[in-house]
């Protein structure tokens, strides 16, 4: 099994920084980060391939957010830049072991997921 364990949130002004972290106990096809705000649906944020470092990004997060890793740690970075207050939501990380496709808009093809991590950016 793999573990995630996601940890980086906390409280911001718009227009502040954040950098999430997520390390994966094994080895992972592909890594994604996932959100989801009170009253609203699960969100893909942005996802990365392991070993290619192919990435890609949900529109509402295109240039201010970048998903990246460092493999010899097998952890997860997403650096949040210019939050806004509808970034604000519980954040996860998840991940797949098997190879195929890793969409942002099906959460089920990853395997493993962490338990979360609150951001909340405030006006």
């Amino acid at each position: 099994q793999v573990q995630l364990v996601e940890s980086g949130g906390g409280s911001v002004q718009a227009g502040g920084s954040l950098r999430l972290s997520c390390t994966a106990s094994g080895y992972t096809y592909c890594m994604g980060w996932f959100r989801q705000a009170p009253g609203k649906e699960r969100e893909g944020v942005a996802r990365i391939y392991t070993r290619s470092g192919n990435t890609i990004y949900a529109d509402s997060v295109k240039g201010r957010f970048t998903i990246s890793q460092d493999n010899a740690k097998n952890t997860l970075y997403l650096q949040m830049n210019s939050l806004k207050p509808e970034d604000t939501a519980m954040y996860y990380c998840a991940a797949s072991r098997s190879g195929g496709v890793c969409r942002l808009s099906r959460g089920d093809d990853y395997n493993y997921w962490g338990q979360g991590t609150q951001v909340t950016v405030s006006s």
